[in-house]
């Protein structure tokens, strides 16, 4: 089931505020990841997004993966178990997608960008193998509810390259809220999880920044 962060934001307690983060700081309010799914978008722009989201989320492992290896309590690593599994599957589909794109569009500043992007995915990496309690659930949780976003991309840049999409298994909204509830009944958990999840959405904007930096660099060269 789609996740309706503005539907969800509706809601009260962790899960309601945390739909109301993804709908406020996710990537789906970006304006480049927007223009990323029209039609007549620039191939280069989407051979671009594709590589830099392999470079941030192709290689295991992943945030998910991390925050499963710091999971100690069942529902917690239940859910990031199905999650790490149905992720496995969308590494995949990020891989095939960046080898039949083709080379990195060529854009200046690219050393400066690649150091950019590294950066982003050291972060992220930090955050799900963080040691504070609720903080690396957080980081896996925003990914997953952002990953919607990402996956419209993804499937718009298939589209273009004749590739079919392969279905979506992440968790779905329900299993995701009961996580969310298992996770927040003390209040330090409940911020650090929020202050997870938030982070990855920081790195993520940070990306379709530098992403709509690169296509302007590359109109105006």
């Amino acid at each position: 089931m789609p996740y309706d962060t503005v539907q969800i934001s509706r809601l009260g307690g962790a899960w309601g505020a945390l739909g109301a983060l993804t709908a406020s700081d996710g990537s789906a309010s970006h304006r480049h990841i927007r223009k990323l799914g029209e039609r007549n978008e620039d191939p280069r722009d989407l051979a671009d997004a594709v590589h830099y989201l392999c470079l941030l989320h192709g290689r295991h492992p992943g945030v998910v993966d991390h925050a499963l290896n710091h999971a100690e309590e069942a529902p917690e690593r239940e859910w990031l178990q199905e999650a790490a599994d149905a992720f496995a599957t969308e590494r995949g589909y990020l891989v095939r997608l960046v080898a039949a794109a083709g080379p990195l569009p060529s854009t200046p500043g690219q050393a400066e960008s690649e150091a950019a992007a590294a950066g982003q995915r050291h972060a992220l990496d930090m955050l799900a193998q963080s040691d504070r309690a609720g903080c690396a659930a957080g980081a896996a949780i925003a990914l997953v509810l952002d990953w919607q976003a990402i996956r419209e991309v993804l499937d718009a840049a298939a589209l273009r390259l004749g590739m079919e999409s392969p279905l979506c298994r992440l968790p779905i909204a329900e299993e995701t809220a009961a996580l969310v509830a298992s996770i927040t009944t003390e209040l330090p958990r409940e911020r650090a999880m929020m202050f997870g999840a938030q982070q990855v959405y920081a790195q993520h904007r940070g990306l379709w920044d530098l992403l709509e930096a690169r296509a302007s660099a590359r109109e105006m060269h």
